[in-house]
């Protein structure tokens, strides 16, 4: 598998992905295995773990899948040592795997707990864990969200999950820099996934004109372009760069509640009603 011209060389590093059976998480896996890493697809689905490892061998990359339940201890030492054992190393961590349950404000004790546990507890513990096999210049890459930076009506797990990782993210970040690793929080908006799939009856022109509103390049960004921005920052290329939020959203967070529309132009709309 042949490295892109525009993307970081990670050959000879093995990165380790959670929730990467499908979705966004797979994309970040391909990525990372086109720019030469090892990688580790995490996720339950047996089947699909085996479809990935698959599609990403038969292009010359090096890839193992571990059905590992990230809220079980056990089970992530197990991945860590299939990892070790398979690859010999770890160099990068991409906290990735998430719970969409939420009710809002009526989401019961048992989804609170599930939610922060899957998004957030279980991201702590696996860092915790893999911690201690990383050398200097390894790097750990939590994923963040725009929704943990603005507030939505309807929702509280995943928003309050999505912000206390950013801010776990600084504090990881000043730990374990004595120890030469660094961390650092990439945050996507709307993505073409699953979820976003299912939101625009799998219609890729109805989701760009929907999230067009809100994204000021006019689209929803692909999964490929968020593992651009995973591989950048797992890379060498970003050794100075670390404890950050790296915003990769279409310039969804840069835009207020006028959606950057001047006062002019929504008084002219308010006078043509």
């Amino acid at each position: 598998m042949t490295t892109p011209s525009f993307l970081p060389a990670l050959t000879g590093k093995t990165a380790i992905i959670t929730g990467s059976t499908q979705g966004l998480g797979a994309d970040i896996a391909r990525v990372l295995a086109a720019c030469g890493a090892a990688v580790v697809i995490v996720g339950r689905n047996e089947q699909a773990g085996a479809e990935i490892v698959h599609e990403l061998q038969s292009q010359g990359a090096k890839a193992l899948h571990c059905a590992t339940d990230i809220q079980d201890d056990a089970q992530i030492d197990e991945c860590i040592e299939r990892t070790l054992d398979a690859f010999g190393r770890i160099d990068i961590l991409v906290n990735n795997a998430c719970s969409y349950d939420d009710n809002g404000v009526d989401s019961t004790r048992e989804q609170w707990h599930r939610t922060l546990g899957v998004n957030l507890v279980s991201a702590a513990i696996f860092a915790q864990k893999v911690l201690r096999h990383m050398q200097r210049g390894s790097c750990i890459v939590n994923l963040g969200s725009t929704g943990g930076k603005f507030g939505a009506a309807g929702r509280a797990l995943y928003p309050a999950s999505k912000a206390a990782m950013l801010q776990f993210t600084k504090n990881l970040a000043v730990s374990i820099a004595p120890q030469g690793i660094r961390a650092v929080a990439v945050s996507p908006a709307w993505t073409w996934s699953p979820s976003v799939e299912r939101f625009s009856n799998n219609s890729r022109p109805v989701a760009d004109a929907v999230a067009s509103q809100f994204h000021p390049l006019g689209r929803v960004g692909d999964g490929a372009e968020i593992g651009q921005a995973v591989a950048f920052v797992a890379s060498d290329a970003a050794s100075w760069i670390t404890g950050v939020d790296i915003p990769v959203d279409g310039g969804f967070s840069i835009l207020g509640p006028d959606q950057g529309l001047s006062p002019r132009t929504w008084f002219e709309r308010a006078n043509e009603k």
